[in-house]
C-alpha cells in the first residue's frame, strides 16, 4: 500500500493473489554503532552482516586500507558512500578509480581495492562465496533456509563481459523514478534519496514482498522499522509486531511476506539504500528506474 506520490504505486502485480504461507522467519538487525567490529585493524574495521542469498560488509576505512578476494565466484558490489573518499580497484592487469559517492561493480576471480581516501565502504557478495559464511554477526540465523525466500539464481552476464563498471551516484533527482538503482548479475542496489527530517507519517507505504527478503543499509539518521506478520492457521506461528529502533550505521533484513515500512525519525539527514540478492525483476520492468539496464540484461522470461 503507496500513497499517490510513492513511484512505487505504479509497480504492476501488487494486488496478485499468492499461495497463503505455514510459517515465517524473523526480521534481522545489525546494529553496528552499539557492536564490536568482526575484523579490526589499524586501517580498518569491518562489520558483517548477512540475509539468505547474501552477505555485507560495512568498514570504516583510512587511508591506506587494502580490502583483498581471491577466487571470488561472481560479481559483487562495493559502495563507496562519501563523496571525499577515493578507492583504486585493481582486477586483472587493469587499475580503476573510483571516486567517492560512487558504486562499483567488480568481476569474478582476484580483486583488490586500495583505499586512497578513507571513508565508509560497503561490499556485497553473493552466497554463493561459501568462504565467507562464518563472517557474519548472525550467521547461526541462517544455518537453516528461511521460508518463503527463493534460494539465489543469478541473473545474465553483463553485455560485452565482465569489467570493472563505475557509476556516479551525483544524479539530479526525476519525477515518477525511485531513487538511484543499479543492478548486476546478483544484486540490486537502491541508494535512496535522503530524507531530511523526520518522514511524514500520513504518508507510510506498507507493503510485503512474495518470495524475497529486503535488506535496509542506515548509513545516516535514525529511523523505525515497522513489521507486521500475517495471521496463519497455526496459531503458534503468530509473531508480534516489530517496531525496532535503528540508528546508523545499521542493517535490517526484512523477511518475505513480512508486512513492512520504515520511518525516518532523526532530526537531520536519513539516508537509506536498499539492497536485493537478486535482483527485482518489478523494479526492473519498470521504464528508466535501473540506471544501468543497458548493460545488464534480464532474464529471458522476466524479460517478455
Amino acid at each position: 500500500m503507496f500513497d499517490k506520490s510513492d513511484p512505487r504505486a505504479t509497480l504492476k502485480g501488487l494486488e496478485e493473489k499468492k499461495a497463503a504461507p505455514t510459517d515465517f522467519a524473523g526480521a534481522e538487525y545489525g546494529k553496528f554503532y552499539e557492536t564490536p567490529p568482526v575484523e579490526s585493524s589499524e586501517l580498518l574495521k569491518t562489520w558483517w552482516f548477512r540475509g539468505q542469498n547474501f552477505y555485507i560488509s560495512y568498514s570504516e576505512a583510512k587511508d591506506g586500507g587494502v580490502l583483498i578476494r581471491e577466487s571470488q565466484t561472481d560479481e559483487y558490489v562495493m559502495l563507496l558512500p562519501d563523496k571525499e573518499s577515493k578507492a583504486i580497484v585493481k582486477w586483472g592487469d587493469k587499475e580503476t578509480v573510483v571516486d567517492g559517492f560512487s558504486i562499483a561493480i567488480l568481476p569474478p576471480g582476484d580483486s583488490e581495492i586500495k583505499i586512497v581516501k578513507g571513508g565508509k565502504v560497503v561490499r556485497l557478495f553473493s552466497s554463493a562465496n561459501e568462504d565467507l559464511e562464518e563472517w557474519p554477526i548472525n550467521k547461526e540465523s541462517y544455518r537453516e533456509p528461511h521460508p518463503n525466500t527463493a534460494l539465489l539464481k543469478p541473473w545474465p552476464e553483463p553485455v560485452n563481459g565482465y569489467k570493472v563498471r563505475v557509476y556516479s551516484l551525483d544524479i539530479p533527482k526525476e519525477e515518477g523514478r525511485f531513487g538511484r538503482i543499479f543492478r548486476c548479475s546478483t544484486f540490486m542496489v537502491n541508494v535512496l534519496d535522503p530524507n531530511v527530517g523526520p518522514r511524514d507519517p500520513s504518508k507510510m507505504s506498507p507493503h510485503s514482498h512474495d518470495d524475497f527478503e529486503q535488506c535496509s543499509l542506515a548509513l545516516e539518521g535514525e529511523f523505525v522499522h515497522h513489521l507486521r506478520w500475517p495471521w496463519i492457521t497455526d496459531m503458534t506461528k503468530w509473531r508480534e509486531d516489530d517496531h525496532e529502533y535503528c540508528a546508523s550505521p545499521s542493517v535490517a533484513v526484512i523477511p518475505a511476506r513480512a508486512i513492512h515500512t520504515t520511518q525516518a525519525i532523526g532530526k537531520g539527514i536519513n539516508q537509506l539504500v536498499d539492497i536485493f540478492c537478486p535482483p527485482r525483476e518489478d523494479f526492473s520492468l519498470q521504464k528508466g528506474w535501473v540506471l544501468n539496464a543497458d548493460e545488464y540484461p534480464m532474464p529471458e522470461n522476466e524479460a517478455k
